[in-house]
């Protein structure tokens, strides 16, 4: 079962493709201002060098949070829009191990449906002005 990895709450995005379990592909790279211009093109990158396409990727595993508002909002974003148009399985996890225990829960079977981000507290956003 190949399963894509995302983490963007960082000014350094991460992204990779693992196949049963074991890294076949792992690239971070430091993305800040431009992740809405690299990270499809990164995604592209890691499928690519493994000799993977697109339609391969069985599940999503993304990074949760607490992190960026914009960067989670970024990547998640990307990735609930992948596993919505391959039909494919969607996870979030935080901690250490985060990138074992989502493959560990797409490997069992459980989706989310729709990746939620954990901001670490309220969004801070502006009030509308009018």
């Amino acid at each position: 079962m190949t399963i894509l990895t995302i983490r963007s709450d960082k000014p350094e995005a991460e992204v990779g493709l693992f196949e049963d379990g074991a890294e076949l592909k792992y690239i971070s790279w430091h993305a800040h201002r431009e992740l809405s211009m690299t990270l499809n093109s990164k995604i592209d990158e890691v499928l690519a060098s493994s000799g993977k396409r697109l339609s391969d990727v069985a599940g999503i595993v993304c990074f949760r949070g607490p992190g960026s508002f914009t960067g989670l909002r970024i990547g998640m974003s990307i990735a609930n829009a992948l596993a919505y148009s391959l039909d494919v399985p969607i996870t979030t996890q935080a901690g250490e191990n985060w990138i074992k225990a989502g493959i560990e829960k797409i490997s069992r079977g459980q989706d989310e449906k729709v990746a939620i981000p954990d901001y670490g507290g309220p969004a801070r956003t502006t009030s509308p002005k009018k």
